[in-house]
């Protein structure tokens, strides 16, 4: 029982990235990267379509040499999902990965040399209808730039961001989107805001070197939320040292809550206490792993007693209530069935399925008549 999410979209170009449009009304696009070695091609083709899979909708992939340049076109070839090339310094490796295919580049032209290596790049782009994606980091500013600053601060990565951005224009080259990461939440949170207010392009979010699984996922969710709920933000990148599919898990995780995007199950699931009558923790973890193949936006309530039940589970497309002797299922907010604690992950598994298949039938039906 989906509820449109009440943020206000801050207004920006919209610009392609392959087919997946970034910016203006266009959801919110979930991006990766790739953490394979490039030039191992089985390997990075492999991870790119997990990624996919998992749901991003753009595939990052580090392009540090000529050599990574002809892996990636053969990458390229083998994959469906758009790839962005993230290439530095080298404007030689951008041409290359342009006649190979290449969805969006992120190359900083500030960063590639002298104007007549920036010119060939950008007119190669132009020609080629490719997008560039400006990409700040606190980290790496230039060394005129840290020593006004002293320091990486929100108005160092704008300004940094800000000397590209005129670059681009100067050549008369509009096609870009921009982001200024850093591993700090307030910086990266004030520069983002700052930098929204200078350009119609749109952004591209990500707190940088956010950490592990756990507390990256935290860090991240604060910043980007944050900045989400001001209504910045076309596309979205969750760092983390970890495998890159748990970075689009938890970029889809965190677009759900904020009701920007909806995609799969949305579990509504207590914390569990003594009042449980069945195992909540045991029952999600597996459901969890269970449905993730699930891509049919639903609502499921996993609640483990009566006082909290019946009510979360009558707001939910399906919902489990814990009760004795019997757990009682809500179809639609209304009572269904019963069920009792054995074999109930599999009898949950096959009812959230058959919901899936009825709410995915009823969608066709109603496309099929507009």
């Amino acid at each position: 029982m989906q509820r449109p999410s009440p943020i206000k979209r801050r207004q920006s170009k919209q610009i392609m990235v392959g087919n997946v449009p970034v910016g203006g009304d266009a959801p919110i696009a979930v991006q990766s990267m790739t953490n394979t070695e490039t030039c191992d091609v089985e390997a990075t083709v492999e991870q790119v379509n997990r990624i996919a899979t998992a749901g991003a909708d753009i595939v990052r992939v580090s392009v540090p040499s000529m050599e990574a340049a002809e892996a990636f076109g053969e990458i390229r070839k083998r994959v469906d999902v758009p790839l962005v090339a993230d290439i530095h310094f080298d404007y030689r490796i951008a041409l290359r990965v342009a006649d190979l295919g290449v969805d969006c580049l992120r190359i900083n032209p500030g960063n590639i040399g002298r104007e007549k290596r920036i010119r060939a790049v950008v007119d190669k782009a132009r020609d080629l209808n490719i997008p560039i994606r400006i990409g700040v980091n606190a980290g790496s500013l230039e060394k005129d730039i840290q020593k006004k600053y002293g320091e990486p601060t929100p108005q160092a990565l704008v300004e940094s961001a800000m000397r590209h951005v005129d670059i681009l224009l100067g050549l008369n080259f509009d096609n870009f989107k921009v982001s200024v990461k850093a591993s700090d939440v307030f910086m990266a949170v004030d520069a983002y805001r700052l930098l929204a207010k200078e350009i119609e392009q749109p952004l591209h979010l990500g707190i940088t070197e956010a950490g592990g699984l756990r507390a990256g996922t935290v860090k991240s969710a604060v910043g980007l939320g944050a900045l989400l709920l001001d209504g910045i933000g076309d596309t979205i990148r969750i760092s983390l040292a970890a495998d890159p599919v748990e970075e689009v898990k938890v970029g889809w995780d965190l677009l759900k809550s904020l009701k920007l995007r909806n995609k799969g199950v949305n579990f509504i699931a207590c914390p569990s206490c003594s009042r449980q009558n069945f195992d909540v923790i045991k029952t999600m973890n597996e459901l969890e792993q269970r449905v993730e193949d699930i891509t049919i936006p639903l609502d499921v309530a996993v609640i483990g007693c009566v006082v909290n039940g019946p009510g979360e589970a009558k707001e939910a497309d399906l919902g489990l209530a814990g009760g004795t002797p019997s757990n009682l299922v809500y179809v639609d907010g209304k009572p269904d069935s019963k069920l009792t604690n054995e074999g109930l992950v599999d009898e949950l598994e096959q009812l959230i399925r058959r919901k899936a298949q009825e709410k995915e039938q009823s969608e066709q039906l109603i496309i099929a008549r507009s």
